[in-house]
């Protein structure tokens, strides 16, 4: 039990890498919070794991700043404190060039994948510093190290964003004890995946990257002892590029 004794709070917790990681630290003891804004989902997700500790939900939309701030508020009060943040929640369009996505579909890709990360990493700063202790991971993308036409301008831009906010938070609060962690996964077999301008095809979700391979990676870096810190991690499927 590696993780007893500690705590989580996990955003896109109820589906694919989010889920993933959740059962992964709950095995290993944490006690762990999925967040995410269906409540149907979080009610499946929870029910999905049946050891202990249990998973404990909470319904948040992380591009809303005060509905950020109930969540951590709960967090705080069920949890006792936040040791360990994972950002996963995420989204993208179908619509993905410039030259044919909306504006909107700009702002909503960008309000949740990059704007609800600092949302959730500002609201739970101020109690890891009081203890000079705490873990954040962010789950980014290799389209975040490579714009890529696959994910998209919006989705590009957004992990990006997510990977300047992570490096700078790390740099800034290094000092306090706190360390931020990017996981920049490849291909992945997540819901995202449903939202892709091509299908994608049943032999092809079964060469890449599964959650549970993600979760493996976010355990290990949950795992090392405070003073060892993984500032960037990048994991892809074997047979994806990446140069």
């Amino acid at each position: 039990m590696r993780l007893a004794g500690k705590t989580a709070v996990i955003t896109g917790g109820a589906t694919g890498i989010g889920l993933g990681i959740a059962v992964a630290f709950a095995k290993e003891g944490c006690l762990v919070a999925v967040a995410g804004r269906s409540e149907e989902k979080l009610k499946a997700a929870a029910e999905s794991w049946s050891g202990e500790p249990k998973l404990l939900t909470h319904a948040v939309d992380v591009a809303d700043r005060a509905s950020v701030g109930r969540l951590f508020d709960w967090a705080n009060k069920s949890l006792g404190h936040v040791d360990i943040l994972v950002n996963s929640a995420g989204t993208n369009t179908v619509k993905r060039s410039m030259a044919d996505m909306p504006g909107e579909s700009w702002d909503l890709v960008m309000q949740v994948n990059a704007t609800g990360p600092y949302n959730c990493i500002a609201a739970v700063l101020p109690q890891m510093r009081s203890r000079r202790d705490g873990l954040i991971i962010n789950i980014d993308s290799i389209a975040g190290v490579r714009a890529s036409l696959l994910g998209g301008v919006a989705y590009s831009a957004s992990k990006f964003a997510l990977t300047a906010l992570s490096t700078s938070v790390a740099l800034e609060e290094g000092k306090n004890g706190i360390r931020v962690t990017n996981i920049c996964p490849g291909e992945v077999d997540t819901p995202l995946l449903r939202a892709r301008p091509v299908p994608v095809t049943a032999e092809h979700l079964g060469r890449i990257l599964q959650p549970s391979d993600v979760a493996e990676a976010a355990l290990m870096v949950a795992c090392l002892p405070p003073r060892a810190h993984v500032h960037e991690l990048i994991i892809k499927p074997t047979l994806q590029d990446f140069s």
